[in-house]
């Protein structure tokens, strides 16, 4: 039992040995192998054999595309202080996992400073709404300038997002009541702008509406006038003068209307007067006028005519005629 001890012994550190030389890698990670604390090789993805005790795993490094969200707080040209998450995604370039490993010791803190350095750079140089608006112009110095500082580690800047930009909140706040404003007064002439349509459109109909109507009254009118004549040249026919045939129409047609406001039961009209005579004494009531009106402009004709006949004409001298010793 004695001499078995040792032989286990060995058996265990043979065994130790043997699975201790052989070590696998995961995908997209690389492996620094180390001989006595020299650098010996780079094992990719699978499995690996190295020299038990003498070689050793250094590290590993992740070659998948990674991302770093930098916050920083920076003003404006308005001297307006904004905080700003800028989010970098980078990857070890395969072929310089060498430079990454052994060159940077703390690649997010490098990455971080160069985040704050080209952002606090560019940022005062614009006013708080060009910020907003040029945040791409502001990512994209951000990459070529880490692109130009990184690669030389072994690191490669896949893309830089600006994904937020938060200002002070009483900055904020001022942007949001300008902004409330700016489409109040815009709804306010929007508004100003429909109830000038609504006007002008309301104003064209009324227009087109008095002048159907004054067209329609107007054709009323000389329908009723060539009715009267027709009516006229009946009853001259049957050995009625104008006069006569004017008043059975006038008392015809204020009958005819005192019928009419009879026939409708809601009207509140009330024709003063009328009496039977009232045709009668409105027909001789326009005749009188009429003559009247014939009258007075008679005697305006005719003052005219006397007024020109009494005027003086104006002297006629003889022309003056040249002679050998002078006028005459």
């Amino acid at each position: 039992m004695d001499l078995n001890i040792p032989l286990y012994v060995f058996l265990f550190f043979a065994l130790f040995i043997f699975f201790s030389s052989f070590f696998t890698v995961k995908q997209q990670t690389a492996a620094i192998i180390e001989r006595f604390g020299k650098y010996q090789s780079i094992r990719h993805s699978g499995l690996q054999l190295k020299i038990p005790v003498v070689d050793k795993i250094a590290g590993k490094i992740n070659l998948k595309i990674q991302q770093l969200d930098v916050i920083i707080e920076t003003k404006t040209k308005e001297n307006v202080f904004v905080k700003m998450k800028v989010s970098v995604q980078f990857k070890v370039i395969q072929d310089k996992v060498y430079e990454a490993f052994y060159k940077l010791e703390y690649p997010h803190d490098q990455i971080t400073s160069y985040v704050f350095d080209v952002v606090r750079a560019e940022v005062p140089k614009l006013k708080l709404d060009d910020v907003f608006e040029r945040k791409d112009d502001i990512a994209i110095a951000v990459k070529r300038e880490l692109n130009e500082a990184m690669t030389t580690y072994g690191y490669d800047i896949i893309n830089t997002l600006i994904t937020d930009i938060d200002p002070d909140i009483q900055v904020k706040n001022a942007m949001n009541r300008i902004n409330a404003a700016d489409r109040e007064k815009s709804a306010a002439e929007y508004e100003a702008e429909a109830g000038r349509i609504r006007i002008v459109a309301k104003a064209k109909a009324e227009a087109e509406s008095k002048r159907l109507q004054g067209q329609g009254i107007a054709d009323q009118r000389r329908e009723i006038a060539r009715g009267l004549v027709e009516s006229v040249d009946v009853l001259n026919k049957v050995g009625i003068n104008s006069q006569e045939a004017s008043a059975l129409i006038v008392v015809t047609q204020h009958y005819d209307t005192l019928q009419a406001i009879g026939a409708d039961a809601n009207s509140n009209l009330i024709l003063l007067p009328n009496s039977p005579q009232a045709g009668s004494d409105m027909l001789n009531n326009m005749v009188a006028s009429f003559t009247a009106s014939n009258q007075v402009g008679e005697a305006m004709k005719r003052a005219k005519v006397s007024e020109k006949k009494s005027t003086p004409k104006p002297p006629i001298f003889p022309e003056s005629h040249e002679t050998e010793h002078g006028e005459v």
